[in-house]
């Protein structure tokens, strides 16, 4: 990149949904004006406020259906009053939203027309019954294939990926990966207050996990404790130039470097070319890589996009950490836990922490900024010194839109 890009100052809210103790369905719980001011205002406290940031990038995916409201860039100003009249821009990429807010940022810096963006992810989807969202979610796939799709119609679409892993590589034996990563997942869950399984109180969590998919039950190839989870939350963490931390009186300490980003697309209405593999997601690590400079193996951590447990797996193969088919066999070994060689979402993923979509690449932001300068508390990890890379893989549909990042600890 032709200058330094960082981020800095990123927070989360609680994710609330289902295993939170918080959470009532029958009570009215907090809207999406809540979380964004939430969100906003408290990183705008930890750079000097608005007045420093040059402009607001949101990123979302159904508010107009969720809660029947358009036009989120008109939030910016509800954050603040020193955001009025300042640029704000909405993006969307379903799933792969927020990792669309912060390439449109890293973007607008590079542009010179701006030296401190905020990003923020917003996402409050518990106000519908299952069967209205299960519609609305369909909308980040094709959606003439809803009529043909299961009532959980992205379940569903992973289903279908999994049943072709089984097919190739074993049922049982993929099963034990796709069970050990929900185990890992809740675990790193329970090292973060904000994380929507905090609470889970299951020291079973492996039996839990082995029931036996049942198609009557749910879909074919998955189970519940196969998905993320349906969440409200916001996440927000500013992106900024050398003179962008010089302007919020930023240490170099408490920033990350954004050293590559990659953004790749496959075609909405086709299938899957090989339902085994994320080959988006793998082109898009490829690019990052190779902008960044470096190799797989100097990656010391990665937020990987666990919508189910089997793109887990996938996504360990489309890095390359294991060949294809020794996915599982990499999680089983205990390579990717909070201890492992090359921790995976060191505060539960999607799975774990929660899946406020249009929120969730930004929430894998703030995370790897809280790994790479020490403020991740009870879930830090141990930070290898030749290791010093992070990355963040943010996937939008059934591997459509996915923005990858590499990131540096200074």
């Amino acid at each position: 990149m032709k200058k330094k890009i960082f981020i800095t100052a990123g927070y989360n809210t609680i994710s609330l949904g289902t295993g939170r103790k918080e959470f009532n369905p029958k009570k009215e719980r907090p809207g999406l004006e809540h979380y964004v001011k939430e969100a906003g205002s408290e990183v705008l406290k930890r750079i000097g406020g608005a007045i420093n940031v040059d402009e607001t990038v949101i990123s979302n995916f159904n508010a107009a259906q969720y809660n029947n409201q358009g036009n989120l860039p008109g939030y910016a100003p509800f954050i603040d009053n020193d955001l009025k009249y300042k640029p704000s821009t909405r993006v969307e990429g379903a799933c792969g939203s927020g990792g669309l807010a912060l390439a449109t940022s890293i973007k607008f810096l590079l542009s010179e027309e701006s030296e401190v963006i905020l990003a923020l992810g917003v996402e409050v989807q518990n106000t519908v019954k299952a069967v209205y969202g299960a519609d609305y979610l369909a909308t980040a796939g094709w959606w003439k294939d809803r009529k043909d799709g299961h009532a959980h119609f992205f379940p569903g679409q992973f289903s279908d990926r999994a049943g072709k892993y089984y097919e190739k590589y074993g049922k049982e034996y993929t099963r034990k990966g796709m069970i050990q990563w929900y185990v890992n997942a809740i675990n790193n869950a329970r090292l973060d207050d904000t994380a929507q399984e905090y609470h889970n109180t299951d020291y079973n969590l492996s039996q839990t996990a082995s029931i036996e998919p049942s198609g009557k039950v749910f879909v074919d190839n998955l189970t519940v404790y196969d998905c993320s989870k349906v969440s409200d939350a916001s996440s927000a963490i500013v992106v900024l130039t050398e003179e962008g931390l010089k302007r919020c009186n930023i240490d170099i300490k408490d920033a990350v470097e954004i050293i590559a980003f990659a953004q790749s697309e496959d075609d909405i209405t086709t299938k899957p070319e090989d339902p085994t593999r994320l080959l988006t997601t793998e082109n898009a690590v490829k690019k990052a890589l190779k902008m960044a400079g470096i190799t797989k193996e100097q990656i010391g951590t990665v937020e990987a996009h666990d919508c189910f447990s089997i793109a887990g797996i996938m996504a360990i193969e489309a890095i390359g950490f294991a060949e294809h088919g020794k996915g599982p066999e990499f999680v089983l070994n205990g390579n990717t836990a909070h201890n492992g060689i090359i921790p995976f979402n060191t505060t539960g993923g999607l799975i774990g922490w929660g899946h406020p979509v249009g929120a969730t690449g930004i929430h894998q932001a703030v995370t790897m900024w809280q790994q790479l300068t020490e403020k991740a508390g009870k879930a830090q990890i141990s930070l290898n010194n030749d290791k010093p890379y992070g990355m963040t893989i943010n996937m939008g549909g059934d591997d459509k839109t996915v923005t990858v990042i590499i990131y540096k600890k200074l």
